[in-house]
């Protein structure tokens, strides 16, 4: 299954909550503002075995993230890899 973050404010407690139901299968991708969420709360990744940013929303941001960035292209791929997908 794929997660998508967009946003840049949710609840922590519950975010926490629900990332806490991903699977070693499953993977993550943190794409428009939600990219901000590796900067503002990084402790929530770290069990996560498939944490993905689109580049372009890393650079348009100049964020410095050590989380693997991917182009659109790659993150087309990523959706054909993990479905179905649960945009958050």
């Amino acid at each position: 299954m794929l997660y998508t973050l967009s946003k840049a404010q949710y609840d922590v407690q519950e975010l926490a909550i629900i990332l806490a139901q991903i699977r070693p299968t499953d993977a993550l991708l943190l794409w428009q503002d939600g990219v901000l969420q590796a900067v503002k709360n990084p402790q929530l990744f770290t069990k996560i075995d498939h944490v993905f940013a689109l580049k372009n929303d890393v650079q348009a941001r100049n964020l410095p993230l050590t989380i693997p960035q991917l182009s659109l292209a790659e993150v087309v791929k990523l959706t054909e890899d993990y479905a179905p997908h649960v945009a958050l």
